[in-house]
């Protein structure tokens, strides 16, 4: 039982010639460019929807692959190295004056997936232009890193411990965003940003997915029928990974005052999701030991708890609907229980013990390929 915030994909760019922009002092830099322009116009087709090839071409020239988000993820990882091998180039003559005037003709443009979809220009949806050569590798790398969650969500009926692993790989992804691509950008560019390219919103990006790897984990520990009690306390971890994200998030919007309400929405949704889960656990364990009291006391307080973040999206609302019927035909059972035989004492709200958590997951850390290739330019 998962919900799940699909609009991360929602990124689209504008057009990049690389060879048009960098001078190329022989024949092999100016294959290497051309070869970066033309992986990176993959890109450009698939996330602007633009792409003429049928579904079963597209499928025949990656290999076999089924999953849109798998032929995009494969695009990815060819351009990624290109990419990184440009900016390491760069770096090195970046100082010279004849290559300032580059810049200029970079023209680097994309939406971002996170602002307010009610934001648009007169002419469509609203680019964000930076001329830095940083700001490509960050918003292709946050791409990345929500196609790995994509994908983790596709398979997540067929394959729990590999989606549990694509989650921890974005968090390794949005992780080196936050840490090691981002801050310099920051630092470099004073013009408007997109959320997408603030260290504050990948390191969110990264406990979300973190959250969402724990999810399945817990998941998984359901099926293979774990006790009550570890249940609960990792569905517990599950809602402390949302609340310092969403910690991170509220810091976040005071930078961008954009992003998007839904996305705070969703995230106070998925952490009492998984609060009332916890608390549902925490009371069939406490049913079990025959503390019926107990157990009522923590399902009141639960259920008292939902009042307040009832979700603004129907699919959402319809998981939560599904559940709160779930703990509360548990409390009737409970009650009358308790009613009938035990006779328990129901403790105050102020007399629950804290639920105890468990967090078992970390991030796969993500190392950047480099195609290693010298790029001489007329400078």
């Amino acid at each position: 039982m998962m919900i799940n915030y699909p609009g991360l994909l929602k990124l689209k760019t504008k057009q990049v010639v690389f060879q048009e922009v960098f001078p190329a002092c022989d024949s092999g830099t100016l294959e290497q460019l051309k070869e970066m322009s033309s992986k990176r116009r993959a890109i450009e087709e698939s996330i602007n929807e633009s792409s003429s090839l049928t579904e079963a071409i597209a499928r025949e020239m990656s290999g076999g692959l089924t999953l849109r988000c798998e032929r995009d993820i494969q695009k990815l990882e060819q351009y990624l190295p290109l990419l990184e091998n440009l900016v390491y180039h760069f770096n090195l003559v970046r100082d010279k004056p004849l290559v300032v005037r580059w810049t200029s003709d970079l023209k680097l443009r994309w939406t971002s997936a996170l602002i307010s979809s009610s934001i648009f220009h007169l002419n469509g949806p609203k680019y964000f232009q930076i001329n830095y050569l940083g700001f490509e590798l960050g918003m292709v790398l946050f791409l990345y890193g929500a196609l790995l969650r994509e994908k983790a969500h596709e398979i997540l009926q067929t394959d729990l411990a590999q989606s549990a692993a694509l989650f921890r790989k974005a968090a390794g992804v949005y992780q080196h965003l936050a840490h090691e691509v981002l801050p310099p950008l920051q630092l470099a560019v004073t013009v408007e940003q997109p959320p997408e390219s603030v260290s504050s919103v990948s390191s969110f990006m990264s406990l979300f997915c973190l959250a969402e790897a724990q999810a399945v984990t817990a998941r998984r520990a359901e099926e293979k029928g774990n006790t009550q009690s570890l249940l609960a306390k990792l569905h517990y971890g599950v809602r402390d990974f949302l609340d310092e994200a969403l910690g991170i998030l509220h810091s976040a919007i005071k930078e961008c005052k954009d992003i998007s309400s839904q996305l705070v929405d969703f995230i106070v949704s998925c952490r009492m999701l998984h609060e009332l889960k916890s608390y549902k656990y925490i009371a069939e364990s406490l049913k079990a030991d025959g503390k019926i009291g107990a157990a009522v006391g923590v399902l009141r307080h639960a259920l008292t708890n939902v009042e307040k973040s009832t979700p603004k999206v129907e699919a959402w609302r319809i998981v939560f609907k599904q559940l709160i019927d779930e703990i509360t035909e548990l409390l009737r059972k409970c009650e009358h229980e308790n009613d009938f035989v035990w006779h328990e004492k129901i403790p105050s709200e102020h007399e629950l013990a804290p639920p105890e958590t468990l967090k078992i997951v970390s991030s796969i850390p993500y190392h950047p390929q480099r195609w290693e290739r010298t790029l001489a330019f007329k400078i």
